[in-house]
This record gives C-alpha cells, structure tokens and sequence, in this order.
C-alpha cells in the first residue's frame, strides 16, 4: 500500500533478516519424569521482597474492587520518582539477581551458543532506490547497525549514519524513523534513547555530513519528505503518547512554525501519514482498531484542502493507494475478510469491486506498480503473494514456495517501475531467505540465506503443523519444530517417556505468529526441547472473524484456545503435564497470566514479558498512553457495566488466588509507554502475597529501558540468554550450578 518515503529502501533495509517474537515438572513432581543433568531447581536462601499493602478500592456500576497495590503506579507517571516504589523495584532486581546468580555462567554459556548462530559481521541485500543502492551492515563485535548507500553505476560506499556512534553514553538506543530525501541530498532520522518511545528527528545533509540545525522533538511517526524536499510530515506525539496530528516542518523554519495539516478530535484514533504509490500523494490516515478515514493532499502543497475518500463509519476498515487518478482501496465494508476496490480520485467514495471478498482468502495487503499490482494474504492460514494485472485482476499469478508451512511476504520495494520484487521467506526449518522474484519469467533467485557461522543442518529437525480441538470444538492450528533425533537426545539426558515443549502465543490484535525461523529456539530444541507456536484465537492466523473470536466479550477463547492447545499436544504425547513450558509477551504476557490461573498444572516454567495483566485498571485509566484506543479491542469499563465485570472475570490480576502456581519469570521496563511497570510489579506482589507454593517467583525490571526490553543485538540476546536458562533450570535440565 502507500510507501511511507521516497527512501523507504533504506528504512527496510534497517531491519534485520528475520524477525520472530520471543518466548514442566508439575507442582506435583514424584510421578514426573525424572533427569539427570541437575539436581531439582534450587533457590538460594534470600528471602523475596514483600510489598506492602496499603488501603485502597474504587468502585464502579456498584463493584467494589480492593487493590491494596495500587501505591506501586507512582501518580506523577511518566515521571517515576517515587522512593518507596523505586525501593521495591530495586529490591526485585536485587532478588532476582541473587536467584539468577548459580546460574551465571549457565547464562554466559547459552550466551556465547546463541552468539555463535550470528553472522557478526553481517549486511542486508543492497536494494536501488533511484540513483542508489542502500544496505546496512554490522561489524563485528559491535550492538548496533550502520547504514551505507553508493551509487548505481559504481562509486564508493557513503556511510549514511553510524548507530554505534549515536547510541554512546546511552544505556538504550533504538532508531526509528530513517527517510531519505527525493534528491538524494538529505537524511532524516529519529532516535529513542530512554526507551519511552517519544523520538527526537534530526536532519543530515548527505552532501556535507553536517546536521542541519532543524531538531524535531517527541514524535511518534515516519518521517515522510514533501514540498520537493523541503519539508517533512510527522506526528508528534501528546502527553499521553497519543499521535493525533499530522505536522508539516519546513526546513530551516522554527518548530514553532510548524503547520498542522489535519488534527484528530477522537482520542481514541491515531493519526499516520505516508506518500502514494507514484509519490504524488501525501495519505493521511486516522483510526483505531476498527474504523479508519483518509485524507489525500498533494505531495507538493500539502497545505491544500484535503480530499476527503469517504466519512468514517464504526467498523468498516479501509486503507488507500493512488495510481493514474484512481484511488485503490483495501476494505471490509461488505466482507469481513476484505475485499480491493478502486474509485476515481474525482469520486474517492465511490468504490467499484477489484477482488471480491471471499470465506477462503483473507485479503491483507496489496501494493501497486506501474505494470501490475501485488496482493498478499492467507489461504488456510498460509501466507500467499500474488501478482495481477491491471487488466485482468482477477487471474493472479501466485508464487510458489516449496514447504507446507512457512511464512512469505514482499520486502524492501520502493520503487514503482521495477520488473523484479524483492520477498522475504522462511519456515521453523529453513533459515531468513530474501529473494528476487522476475516478474517476466517466474523465477525466483535466491539473493541470501542466513548464515549461521556454528552450523546448521536443516535435514536434523523437522516441522509439523497440527490441528488440535479446543473445548468449544473450534480446531486450532499449532505449529512444531522437532529435532528428529530428539527421542535419542532426551534418552541421553536421563529423559523418559514425552519430553518437555516449549508453547508460545500472542493472541491479540489480529496479529498472527508466524511460523517462521530463530537461532535462540535452537538452544531449547537441541536439548531435546519440541518447540509450539499456537495460533490461537485473537490472531488473524485463520482470517478476520478468528482475530474476532478472540476480542472484547469473546476474550476468554483466546486463553481457552492455548490451554487446551497445551492439553492436546500432552494427550498426542509431544509432552506430559507439568513439562509444558510457556512464554508470551505484553497480550501475549497477559495471556500467561490468565493461563496460569486457569491450568497451573500443565506448566513447568513460565515467562511473562511485559505482561499486560492489571487489565481493568488500565482500562479504567483513560489518561494512560494506550487507554482509549484500546477500548475497541477489550471494551470500555468506564461505560459498560457489561464490559468491566467481564473484563474482571480474566484479569490475571484481579484473579490471582491462593493455589499453587508453576515457576514464572516476570520482566518489565520502567519507561514503557505501553504496559506501565506497575501491571507486572503489582501482579508479582499479589503472587507472593497469594500463591500456596513454593516456585520461584522473579521480576526483573529493566530502569532505563522500554516495552521491547535493553537494545543492541548483544544485550538482547544476554535477555534471551536469561530466560532459556530459567526455564532450563527450572525444569531441571540446567548444568549442576556450584555447591549443588
């Protein structure tokens, strides 16, 4: 759909090849398998902190909450400056230190393991974009990127922006927006230093390598060249991190002066802004999490009176391109699995069928170029690219891919006439693939597959997906990688009978898991490990109505869907209660929280990320960053009486009650704008307060980090490390730490 710059090569080359989430003995142990490499999970003797209760209920549409945590959300929020709540946190991370410290150099081994999967000194494919061609490359040894391009016809590289470099005297750094302009001659970028995600954007000329004076605070959005290079679009962000506007910053202009070009009365909306297929279009869209409008205003007058494609309707998604003076649009007005239109730009609302909707292809994306146009979607829950032709949309061209599970999408393609496409591909088996796609023939070149410098041999794992029945009788796919040999490993580990698995989900905003390829899951499965990715209700996994299923008061299937996708793959004989181990991050840590109230037994190890588990209150706070634009998917407690008590129900906070519970690791960031530091240190705190056994409970909070956790590849991955050596140690598969 509509390119967010004229330099988007570069912002995609930015990204890494492969891009996946991150991720038991039963509380009742003598009838569980047994293993040798460790003695049971042991704790060093240093009492957990003990938060304090405080007094403290609301209550609302009669209901009388007790939350004695609550003095835990320091009220002067984004500010945390709180002594007693800096204390307790410093205290957790003193504790899970001490926990974590026998286990050090188990960490520092699966450490330098997962390091040895990466190509330290690796680059991303050049791709042109005008006059150039963009990559970047790390060099060994170092956390971050830099970022080159050279000339077409030959030429020395030019090093646009060296991350390294801008990253020191920070404890955290992450870039952001990167847009070079139509001309070559300027680079804007943006960069977070503290993890809050408020960016500032500066402005290099590529031709002196000076910063132009032009600093551009606190925004939350592309950067997107209009004016004929002499301006930039962007959306700055509100106190709450809300982006409700789209600016227009002209070059060498005050911030001051800055011209809005369309403000968002709605709080619950979020504005973006990017360029149209042909780059003539500036696209401002604005919406939430079901209902969008868009506005086109020419590229070269911003400033001119918008065109309205049609009035927002509750409910009906659409999003736009423009080619020749036609507007394309992707929309669910009449079919819940979208369908492609097209109107003239005289006309914008006056939307003619392309492809129809259909119960059999859930409709994606789509991106047009001057002779064709793409589509991209999910067949069965199957990723599925296909080329059309202007006219004859509805034969398409699909492109093939060898496995029967894999994920697959167009890549980094910025420019408009091209008679190649650039695709991304991989599976749980066959490592980051980037590939050329010739249109004219069919053929597919493979440009780089991930290396991996310690080895790796495919042929050893296998990957299977499966369909496992839920308890409403909905089949749920579940994906698995395997080693092949991995009965002979687990035997050799002192293993008998089903070993332990891995689960992992999201669940949530339609976004589906793909199954694709990881270095760092190796370390589980090498160990015998089988590693699950259920696609659960919630996710789009399956089409729009299974993202559907899994929302507002149908929430409970979400959690429903993983706990028996755990059961099932017991009753298969992939695993055994109390080996199932869990992880899932911001929902999908929510959904940990909810699982582990619901079916405590099945799990032997749980991580919980960011965990968005302090549901109701969160939604009852309409001054936190997200509230607001968060009632479409979980509901509005403040107005439906129907809502909170539902949302009460599964709230893993609120639910939290005296049993026992399996061993859980719990992080969060003290600047994440996302799930506030509060959620997970006051569910931890109830936990201590609650829980019946005597499992490990830690959290650890990251003081000067954010929602993705510490930045730079190395202290990732240190994070990663960390975790695989809880659930390992937990589950008692870890090296005999000293003294044991």
């Amino acid at each position: 759909m509509m390119r967010s710059a004229s330099a988007l090569a570069l912002a995609a080359a930015l990204a890494a090849t492969s891009l996946a989430p991150a991720a038991a003995l039963a509380t009742s142990r003598e009838d569980q398998t047994r293993v040798t490499t460790s003695s049971a999970p042991a704790k060093t003797e240093i009492k957990p902190p003990v938060a304090a209760k405080k007094p403290h209920s609301y209550t609302v549409h009669g209901i009388t909450v007790e939350d004695p945590y609550d003095w835990l959300y320091d009220k002067s929020y984004p500010k945390v400056d709180d002594p007693e709540v800096l204390a307790h946190l410093e205290a957790e991370n003193a504790y899970f230190e001490a926990q974590m410290a026998a286990q050090a150099p188990f960490i520092e081994a699966l450490f330098a393991e997962m390091r040895s999967r990466i190509k330290e000194d690796d680059s991303t494919v050049p791709q042109k974009d005008g006059d150039y061609l963009y990559w970047s490359e790390f060099e060994e040894g170092a956390q971050y990127r830099k970022h080159y391009r050279r000339p077409v016809g030959g030429g020395e590289p030019q090093l646009l922006l060296d991350e390294n470099e801008l990253a020191e005297g920070h404890e955290y750094f992450r870039l952001g927006a990167a847009s070079v302009s139509e001309n070559g001659r300027y680079l804007a970028y943006s960069v977070d230093t503290d993890g809050s995600e408020r960016y500032t954007a500066r402005i290099k000329d590529l031709q002196t390598g000076a910063l132009l004076p032009d600093i551009i605070p606190n925004l939350r959005s592309d950067l997107v060249w209009v004016k004929n290079d002499t301006a930039l679009v962007y959306g700055p962000s509100t106190e709450e991190w809300r982006t409700l506007e789209a600016k227009m910053h002209v070059i060498g202009t005050p911030i001051e002066a800055d011209v809005t070009l369309y403000k968002e009365e709605d709080q619950s909306f979020g504005v973006s802004a990017g360029l149209s297929a042909q780059k003539d279009w500036l696209i401002i869209s604005t919406g939430d999490n079901e209902t969008s409008e868009v506005r086109l205003v020419p590229a070269t007058d911003p400033s001119a009176a918008p065109i309205l494609v049609r009035p927002r309707h509750k409910g009906v998604e659409y999003s736009v391109d423009v080619r020749d003076g036609e507007v394309w649009v992707l929309t669910n007005d009449d079919h819940i699995n979208f369908r492609l239109a097209k109107a003239p730009l005289t006309q914008p609302g006056a939307w003619e069928t392309v492809i129809a909707g259909s119960n059999d292809f859930y409709l994606t994306d789509f991106q047009l170029f001057a002779d064709f146009f793409v589509t991209e979607g999910r067949r069965q829950g199957l990723d599925q690219i296909e080329l059309r032709r202007y006219t004859d949309p509805n034969t398409p061209t699909p492109i093939a891919f060898p496995e029967p599970s894999y994920t697959a999408g167009l890549s980094n393609n910025p420019e408009y006439a091209v008679s190649t496409l650039r695709l991304a591909y991989q599976s749980m088996v066959t490592p980051a693939t980037v590939y050329d796609y010739e249109v004219a023939s069919g053929k597919l070149i493979t440009l780089k597959t991930q290396e991996i410098p310690s080895g790796y041999d495919p042929s050893l794992y296998v990957s299977e997906r499966i369909t496992i029945e839920a308890r409403d009788g909905t089949l749920v796919p579940v994906s698995i990688l395997m080693r092949r040999d991995r009965a002979e490993i687990l035997k050799k580990a002192g293993i008998e009978g089903p070993g332990p698995l891995h689960l992992y989900a999201y669940g949530a905003y339609g976004y589906a898991v793909p199954p694709g390829f990881s270095t760092t899951r190796l370390s589980l499965v090498d160990r015998g490990f089988a590693y699950a990715i259920a696609h659960i209700r919630g996710g789009d996994d399956l089409g729009r109505r299974w993202y559907l299923q899994g929302k507002l008061f149908a929430r409970r299937n979400t959690f429903n869907d993983f706990v028996d996708a755990g059961r099932g793959l017991i009753a298969r004989g992939y695993t055994a209660e109390g080996m199932v181990t869990a992880s899932g991050g911001s929902a999908g840590g929510e959904l940990m929280g909810a699982v582990i109230n619901q079916d405590p037994r099945q799990y032997g190890a749980v991580v919980a990320h960011v965990p968005f588990v302090d549901v109701v209150n969160t939604m009852l706070n309409e001054k936190l960053p997200l509230t607001p634009g968060e009632w479409q998917e979980w509901g509005n407690p403040i107005l439906d009486k129907e809502a909170f008590a539902y949302m009460l129900s599964y709230s893993p906070y609120d639910q939290v009650s005296a049993k026992a519970y399996p061993p859980l690791l719990v992080t969060a960031g003290l600047n994440d704008p996302r799930v506030t530091y509060w959620e997970p240190a006051k569910w931890v705190a109830k936990l201590r307060e609650l829980k019946t056994d005597d499992n490990l409970l830690l959290l650890k909070t990251n003081m000067g980090a954010g929602h993705g956790g510490q930045s730079g590849r190395w202290n990732s991955l240190k994070e990663t490390a960390e975790e695989f050596a809880f659930i390992l140690w937990q589950m008692g598969m870890a090296p005999k730490a000293e003294g044991e």
